[in-house]
């Protein structure tokens, strides 16, 4: 698939087969994270890739108790809001079931930590369109990387102390097998142009 058109044709792709990518796909669309640009060149980005199935179903009930912890308020993000609520009621699973999840963490107080880590989210999903697969880019562990529990279940898992959660990937096939492709109408993020 040409670059471009990777680029217009990715969408999020929350509904995925259970069945696992084969390792070598995965592998690609994780170097396609690594190869992020960085500031500096700092290559801190840190990717922890997550395939087993009973780590995820854990996970998921952690991340489920911690938003049921939470209250939502009135200016609360509607995504957050969203994860808050069906916590409540039960049964959330933060990851769509997904075979894969790669979490996305960086230096803690580094001011370029996000944006690194954007890039890196960005070209993993780019990445798996080119390749056929679907991928989502979910925050709630971004929005709970200071939960006690949820740190404590990361760092076991290689998060570094030192690191906060900057984000999430969802990977695997579509329910048709192929990512989600319709391309959709842009009508926000203005564009200004100061010509000659």
């Amino acid at each position: 698939m040409e670059a471009l058109e990777a680029i217009f044709t990715r969408r999020s792709t929350r509904k995925m087969k259970p069945e696992m990518p084969e390792k070598e796909l995965i592998s690609q669309v994780i170097e396609a994270g690594r190869s992020a640009p960085s500031g500096s060149n700092s290559q801190t980005t840190h990717l922890i890739v997550i395939t087993r199935e009973s780590v995820l179903s854990e996970l998921a009930g952690i991340v489920q108790n911690a938003f049921a912890e939470m209250e939502a308020g009135p200016d609360t993000y509607v995504s957050l809001r969203h994860s808050i609520e069906a916590s409540k009621r039960g049964g959330y699973i933060f990851h769509y079931n997904a075979p894969v999840l790669i979490v996305t963490a960086n230096r803690r107080n580094y001011g370029n930590a996000m944006a690194d880590s954007a890039c890196a989210l960005e070209n993993m999903m780019i990445a798996a369109n080119a390749l056929d697969l679907g991928s989502c880019w979910i925050n709630q562990l971004h929005w709970l990387d200071g939960h006690p529990a949820v740190r404590s279940f990361l760092e076991a898992l290689g998060l570094r102390e030192d690191e906060t959660i900057t984000g999430g990937l969802i990977l695997g096939r579509g329910p048709e097998g192929l990512p989600v492709r319709e391309r959709r109408e842009i009508t926000g993020n203005p564009v200004t142009w100061i010509t000659d």
